[in-house]
């Protein structure tokens, strides 16, 4: 890998990773990630593509191979280079669609509140009902 192509990768990893503007912190996007796998494996979050996918699991595949261990062992610096550069890529891609995938599953929990509170006769102030009505209901678990 050449040197520029690494400087590149490290500074596109370095800005995901600092994203500021982002209320979606490191580590709710790294652990965002399997929650993501799941659901994209349940056919519950269209927003991934299988082809991303597929290209996250290759090149996770890639970094652990044992295969690419021989060439580290002749080639040490640029059998090491080929695998920071698959690994700054990796991390670039997990935490941008961590990020996009919190957003969504923010996104899915407002509505489906929404969706519970437009419920007539759930929540809200239904017709004929007050708060004494509803704090009771809430402690019987209605």
């Amino acid at each position: 890998m050449r040197k520029a192509n690494r400087a590149a990768a490290g500074a596109a990893a370095w800005q995901v990773v600092q994203n500021t503007d982002s209320d979606v912190s490191v580590w709710k996007r790294a652990g965002a990630v399997p929650r993501m796998i799941g659901a994209k494996l349940r056919g519950r979050y269209p927003e991934l593509s299988t082809a991303k996918l597929l290209g996250m699991l290759v090149l996770a595949a890639y970094i652990l191979s044992p295969i690419d261990f021989v060439p580290e062992l002749f080639f040490l610096l640029p059998g090491l280079a080929d695998d920071v550069g698959a690994a700054v890529w990796l991390t670039t891609m997990a935490l941008g669609e961590g990020e996009r995938f919190v957003r969504w599953e923010r996104q899915e929990q407002a509505q489906q509140a929404f969706q519970q509170a437009d419920r007539p006769g759930r929540g809200g102030d239904a017709p004929g009902r007050g708060a004494h009505d509803r704090d009771h209901d809430a402690r019987q678990g209605r």
